[in-house]
């Protein structure tokens, strides 16, 4: 419908009176009003500029939105009722070009930037794009009454894993999407159980809900690809009547980009990131999947990491070589590993001096995982925290070299590991008491660098015996693009 306060042919001029640009050519604004017709849409001050008969307020920035302002002074001519021609900033020519004498500005400076237009500014493109343009979103609207609580209302319909959610309004939709530059109609895969499509604006919905910033986007889609790889078996992770959820790992630079904890409580609460991109794969599972604790989730107790479990690795060393690196990923290029991580396990040794010492001590950690006496029966994640690791590094140890000497200093005799051995009816099957056992499959235990710089405290993550089927359950590291 066309606006009947923009004349049909003449120059409309949007401008801001926090702009030196504007006021500068507030005289030649006066000028043109003489010429006439003329309009300014005025984007912060309905009484700026003076002396000009038709100042229209756009504090709201609807004109602005439709105009497809930039930057302020904008001029524009109309014919008919429609644009033909603008001018962003002050430039004498290009005004006197498109307005002719009027516009001359006789003692100012031929030329002078503008400045940005209050419609592009942070945030607000998407909340006006929300309220006066089409969204483009597919996703289905649930209506909340004026007086209805949205957050509440979240929680009636079950979309929330038992903490407050950011109610996702369609510009805190496309505020996220603008973290992205997939379409958000692509289709990142179906997401068990129900094994419903998930697009990117769903992701973007969930990862509102969680209190994700845009810039967590790449992340978290990355993290979303990587659960959906059949290699994960998310569906039978989240139907394991066991402990484990996703742990999500990440490497390379965009952990330091998007503000990632690789440090001091680098496993705990306090950091939007790491809480928000873990929690947002949960509610996905949940809102899409239809994920939901005590239907399809049989956890016989579940453990916290199920509402968010994501860090980064600590990189900050030259000499050591990141998890996504050893597993494949090119030197500095983003990765995410998606680990079944049950909880964590505190380990302490306050004495080891040496690597072969610490060694020794960490193998007998490592083998309480699941069961002393059982093996294979689920992987690990050891969390190497500086001091710890500083006694592999003053004694020439890599990445290589522990996990070798792990390896060896877990493997147990089969006596001590079958059924009955030691009084305990749990074990490995008799036969196996001549044979000499590991702890882990190749490839099984996963090492990581994180954590604060004090204290002689690492620590161990059980994972899912599900992983015992090797060709068909393991840990998934992938490339985030």
């Amino acid at each position: 419908m066309p606006d009947t306060l923009l004349p049909r042919d003449g120059l409309v001029i949007v401008a801001k009176r926090d702009c030196p640009t504007c006021v500068l050519v507030e005289p030649v604004m006066q000028s043109l009003d003489r010429a006439g017709p003329l309009a300014v849409v005025s984007q912060d001050d309905p009484t700026f500029p003076a002396g000009v008969r038709s100042v229209i307020d756009d504090q709201a920035l609807e004109r602005s939105f439709h105009l497809n302002i930039e930057a302020v002074p904008t001029l524009i001519r109309f014919k008919d009722g429609r644009e033909v021609e603008r001018t962003v900033g002050w430039e004498r020519k290009e005004w006197m070009r498109l307005a002719g004498a009027a516009a001359e500005g006789k003692g100012l400076p031929d030329w002078q930037p503008g400045c940005g237009s209050k419609s592009v500014e942070p945030g607000v493109h998407e909340a006006l794009v929300a309220r006066y343009g089409e969204t483009g979103l597919k996703s289905r609207q649930i209506e909340v009454g004026n007086w209805d609580d949205p957050m509440e209302a979240c929680f009636e319909r079950g979309w929330s894993d038992g903490l407050p959610v950011v109610p996702p309004t369609d510009e805190r939709i496309l505020r996220m999407l603008s973290g992205t530059d997939r379409k958000p109609d692509e289709v990142i895969g179906n997401i068990p159980p129900n094994l419903a499509p998930c697009t990117v604006e769903k992701v973007a919905i969930n990862a509102v809900m969680a209190g994700c910033k845009p810039e967590y986007m790449p992340v978290v889609l990355g993290v979303l690809e990587a659960a959906l790889d059949p290699l994960f078996v998310l569906h039978g992770l989240l139907c394991t009547t066991h402990f484990s959820g996703p742990l999500v790992i990440i490497n390379g630079p965009i952990a330091r980009q998007i503000g990632m904890n690789s440090g001091v409580n680098a496993l705990g609460q306090g950091n939007r990131a790491n809480a928000t991109i873990g929690r947002a794969l949960q509610l996905i599972v949940r809102n899409v999947g239809g994920g939901i604790p005590g239907a399809i989730d049989r956890a016989t107790l579940g453990n916290p990491g199920k509402y968010t479990f994501c860090f980064a690795e600590d990189e900050s060393d030259p000499d050591w070589e990141p998890l996504a690196q050893a597993r494949g990923i090119a030197k500095g290029k983003n990765a995410v590993t998606l680990f079944h991580g049950e909880g964590v396990h505190g380990f302490i040794d306050q004495k080891s001096r040496t690597p072969e010492e610490l060694t020794r001590s960490l193998a007998m950690g490592l083998f309480g995982v699941g069961h002393p006496k059982l093996c294979y029966a689920g992987d690990a994640v050891l969390v190497l925290t500086p001091e710890h690791y500083k006694i592999f590094k003053d004694g020439g140890w890599n990445r290589r070299r522990i996990e070798d000497e792990l390896y060896q200093a877990l493997k147990r005799p089969g006596r001590d590991l079958v059924q009955g051995a030691q009084g305990v009816p749990e074990g490995l099957p008799a036969k196996l008491a001549d044979t000499t056992i590991d702890k882990f499959a190749p490839g099984g235990l996963l090492i990581v660098r994180a954590g604060g710089p004090a204290g002689l405290f690492s620590a161990i993550i059980g994972g899912w015996p599900g992983t015992i089927v090797r060709d068909e359950c393991q840990s998934v590291t992938r490339e985030i693009h």
